[in-house]
């Protein structure tokens, strides 16, 4: 033991270093939003462009439906924070753990941490969807990957969840009055202690849209857009919303908290709204979708929270960075995207902090001109500042485990 500290030492020496180096610059840096980067089109741009698209916006975190290994590899060295899909149809494979370290030994361990793979994602609504098989999977599939993750000593730096659709929830309204379906009530549990244990997030795919295209007369435009509104209050805890999207967030705290699970904390790993829909589809516009998508924004740079718990600041994804040409059902699920696959703004949310102008080129993006000088070096400082400190964390556990 006496002879390890010298060199426990001098790693700590060396973090010191790299903090110094970096200037601290990450201090001064505002957290943004969250991006879906979905790629269900035939026309969509190569990973190496979006991501030259997200830094020129100023995102920090996106999350893909799969775990794309052209998207792994473009990602690399760069800032982005990137979450990782399970497809439904491997859940039943993924059960066994041995299947499950190969998976992870495969798609995740050669990426990382170069690529700054920060959660999995296992399956996406599976609670909510027409297989119900897939319920009696989900959670031996979450186990064996977090005990593969383990095994190769990247638990701590990836979380695993899987996104929920709201219809979770059995009622929503109130808040307070949150609670989950009765036929949830043998595995909710069961999922619920396995985020607590590994402290992982219940993510949420919310949408205020839907509740307000069911119900547009009922249902004010302006307190699902969060425009100015005289909201509600939701009279058994008298707190006061004055937007769908937190209501509906708290209505899952308090569902889980039903459950002993209150502890927890939710994060919407959807939300969004369409641009263009069938002429059933009510409300969906450009104008609102780039209201409700710009406050969505507003909010973030503020670092809210929702009512019930103002202190912590509500991690959001919007759905979705591109309008994707090849999904299936109604119009508004084909444009829900920020951004038309030649890289030109569907509308502006107001991510334009820094200079863009399109080119003639109807399959480019836009030329990316940053603000100033300062401003890429200042970025660059902040890449390399968290890539110095994943490096040195590893390295400091690889040494950790092969000296004691």
């Amino acid at each position: 033991m006496a002879n390890l500290l010298p060199k426990i030492f001098m790693l700590h020496i060396l973090l010191g270093f790299v903090l110094t180096l970096s200037g601290f610059d990450f201090l001064q840096r505002v957290e943004s939003l969250g991006i879906n980067y979905g790629q269900v089109g035939n026309n969509l741009p190569p990973p190496e462009k979006v991501l030259d698209l997200l830094r020129a916006l100023k995102l920090t975190k996106a999350r893909i439906y799969d775990t794309n290994p052209q998207v792994l590899t473009a990602f690399a060295n760069s800032s982005i924070e990137l979450i990782v899909t399970v497809e439904n149809e491997m859940l039943a494979t993924l059960m066994d753990p041995n299947q499950a370290l190969q998976w992870v030994y495969t798609r995740i361990r050669p990426y990382f941490p170069a690529t700054r793979i920060t959660g999995i994602a296992v399956g996406n609504e599976v609670f909510t969807g027409d297989d119900t098989t897939l319920i009696t999977y989900l959670v031996p599939a979450m186990v064996s990957i977090h005990a593969a993750l383990v095994r190769l000593g990247l638990d701590q730096f990836i979380q695993v969840s899987t996104p929920n659709n709201l219809a979770v929830l059995q009622e929503s309204f109130p808040p307070s009055a949150g609670c989950f379906r009765a036929e949830l009530n043998g595995i909710m549990p069961q999922f619920l202690q396995f985020l607590a244990t590994t402290k992982a997030p219940f993510w949420i795919n919310a949408y205020p849209y839907f509740a307000y295209k069911d119900n547009p007369e009922k249902i004010p435009l302006d307190y699902v857009l969060f425009n100015p509104n005289s909201g509600m209050v939701d009279l058994n805890t008298k707190l006061h919303y004055d937007n769908m999207l937190y209501a509906q967030v708290d209505a899952v705290t308090f569902a889980m908290a039903k459950m002993g699970y209150g502890g927890l904390e939710v994060r919407v790993s959807e939300t969004g709204w369409p641009s263009r829909g069938d002429p059933n589809e009510i409300g969906a516009t450009l104008e609102n979708a780039a209201i409700y998508n710009r406050n969505i924004l507003r909010r973030q740079l503020a670092n809210e929270g929702t009512p019930l718990r103002p202190k912590t600041r509500l991690e959001i994804y919007v759905f979705a960075l591109f309008n994707e040409d090849m999904k299936p059902g109604p119009t508004s699920e084909r444009n829900y995207g920020l951004f038309q696959p030649d890289g030109t703004m569907a509308y502006n949310v107001g991510l334009s902090a820094l200079s863009t102008t399109t080119t003639t080129s109807s399959t480019s993006l836009p030329s990316i001109s940053l603000t100033s000088d300062a401003t890429r070096v200042k970025q660059r400082g902040y890449e390399s500042f968290l890539y110095s400190i994943f490096l040195y964390l590893l390295a400091l556990q690889v040494f950790m485990r092969r000296h004691w």
